[in-house]
Parts: structure tokens; C-alpha cells; sequence
């Protein structure tokens, strides 16, 4: 059975379908036995439904500025 770490580490791959069809067996399995970890699936899947909505897309303006903030805070090595 996996390990409850195993299952929030790779919660996005299990929802998104990305792992060996034995992984997400062994995922649904987990969640039948563990009600914790079945909550935090239910709990990731509707954040994940809701971010698009969170906030209006980034303006080409807003990502030059955020990435020259990034690059002019980078340590020079």
C-alpha cells in the first residue's frame, strides 16, 4: 500500500491520469482506505478546478516586469 507522502506528492500526476494504470490502482486503493488522504485528493482537485478563475490572465507588461524584478534580485555568482 502507499505511504500517505506518497500520495500528496504526486496527487497532481494521479489526477491528471499521468501515472502507470498499477500506480493509479494502488492510488485508489490508498483512498479507500485512508479518508485523510481521500479529502486532500477532493480538496487539491477543486483547487485545481478553481485556480483558472482565481485571477484575470497576466498581461505581457505584468510577466517584463515580474521577470525583471526576479532577474534584478538574482544573486550574481
Amino acid at each position: 500500500m502507499l505511504k500517505c507522502r506518497e500520495v500528496v506528492n504526486e496527487a497532481d500526476q494521479f489526477l491528471s491520469y499521468d501515472l502507470s494504470r498499477s500506480r493509479q490502482w494502488r492510488f485508489k486503493f490508498h483512498l479507500l482506505m485512508c479518508k485523510h488522504c481521500a479529502r486532500y485528493i477532493r480538496q487539491f482537485q477543486a483547487l485545481k478546478n478553481a485556480t483558472p478563475f482565481m485571477h484575470p490572465k497576466a498581461s505581457d507588461k505584468e510577466v517584463t516586469r515580474v521577470m525583471d524584478s526576479i532577474d534584478d534580485q538574482a544573486p550574481s555568482l
